[in-house]
């Protein structure tokens, strides 16, 4: 037998890979039922683009599969394991393998950018003090924040800043699932697109199967590999997005052939001069 090392494995897992699939979801409440028999099937190592109307259910999705939010019925599976059939240990251990950014980062606000990055390794891992504030410097600088940061309350930053902070933190544990729910909400078109492209950069390198809950087109545009539109309760369609701009149902040719959405539709006009 050969003593040569083996190599490590670089290239894209296999489409058929799946890191989340929901079956037959029911979620609801009171007597509003939101989502109606829903399925989805999330690649890993893919980015997927998760669509639809305000209200339509985009978050509770994302609630649901990180058991924030209690379904009905259906069955959801994460790294093909039934979330319902584990035990409380087994759970967290998949829990620990999801890292989550929620709409307007959701930072502490009593505690220091290191401190909040910090927080999910003093839930999960056994490290000492100067192991975590060593991580959790790794990962503020991972994200493009400065070192000073580290010692800021969210009271101190911007708003992008606060979105870079919270990515640090949803990165803290080396997730293998990254959930975004509405990334650049809030941020001017220059600090969104810096930050689709920070989003592209980490999921590249570090291998990240990232879910993204988002109503910006460009986003869509310029990271997503797939993009799968929530309508009527149901997920009414998924593909690339050149395949979502030839989707007759209502209200995905509304979504991308709306008056914001013209320049997805039509092919990029020449920069050539006429002759």
């Amino acid at each position: 037998m050969s003593d040569t090392p083996r190599p490590l494995r670089t290239e894209p897992r296999a489409p058929e890979e799946v890191a989340i699939r929901v079956r037959g979801l029911d979620l609801g409440f009171g007597s509003r039922l939101i989502l109606r028999g829903l399925d989805l099937e999330v690649r890993r190592g893919e980015v997927l683009g998760f669509v639809g109307g305000s209200g339509a259910g985009k978050s509770v999705l994302m609630r649901a599969i990180l058991g924030l939010a209690q379904k009905r019925a259906g069955r959801i599976e994460v790294f093909g394991e039934d979330l319902d059939a584990l035990s409380p240990r087994e759970r967290q251990t998949v829990e620990r393998r999801c890292g989550v950014l929620f709409q307007q980062g959701a930072l502490f606000s009593g505690l220091t950018v290191l401190q909040n990055v910090q927080a999910p390794m003093r839930e999960y891992l056994n490290l000492s003090q100067g192991l975590m504030d060593d991580l959790a410097r790794l990962k503020i600088a991972m994200v493009g924040l400065r070192p000073d940061a580290a010692e800021k309350f969210p009271s101190e930053l911007s708003g992008g800043m606060i979105k870079r902070a919270a990515l640090a933190r949803a990165l803290a544990l080396d997730p293998e699932i990254l959930f975004l729910d509405e990334p650049t909400s809030g941020l001017d078109p220059i600090g969104a697109a810096e930050f689709d492209e920070l989003i592209a950069t980490l999921q590249k390198t570090l291998g990240l199967t990232v879910f993204m809950v988002t109503h910006d087109l460009d986003s869509l545009y310029s990271i997503c590999d797939r993009i799968a539109a929530l309508a009527e309760g149901q997920v009414v369609a998924v593909a690339p997005l050149q395949e979502m701009l030839a989707c007759e149902h209502p209200w995905v040719r509304s979504y991308f052939h709306g008056k914001r959405a013209l320049r997805f539709a039509a092919p990029p006009a020449s920069n050539k001069a006429a002759p």
